[in-house]
């Protein structure tokens, strides 16, 4: 296990603190993680919404559909009209998903 036994002891103003906890929140980490992260470089990103995990399954969820039919498509080596319709309903559905949570 990493062993972490240097201190470092800095005073920030409210407003300096206040900025810091924010950027701390939004990515999802505690203060000293993203200062270690700051340090070393690394891009701190803010911690994407829980939506987009449930987003994330129902887009799994289309393309395992669309993966079926074409699939189907190959082994046989013909695509009905209806198939394509409902691929074509299925990225419509994407596009809905995504500009819902967007």
């Amino acid at each position: 296990m990493l062993k972490r036994n240097k201190q470092v002891i800095i005073r920030l103003t409210e407003h300096e603190y206040a900025a810091l906890r924010k950027k701390a929140d939004a990515a999802g980490l505690k203060v000293s993680p993203l200062i270690r992260r700051l340090i070393e470089n690394c891009e701190v990103r803010p911690r994407p919404p829980d939506s987009y995990k449930d987003l994330a399954r129902e887009l799994a969820a289309i393309g395992n559909n669309i993966n079926q039919i074409t699939h189907l498509a190959n082994s046989t080596g013909y695509v009905s009209r209806a198939q394509i319709e409902q691929l074509a309903g299925y990225m419509a559905q994407v596009w809905q998903l995504v500009q819902e949570r967007v």
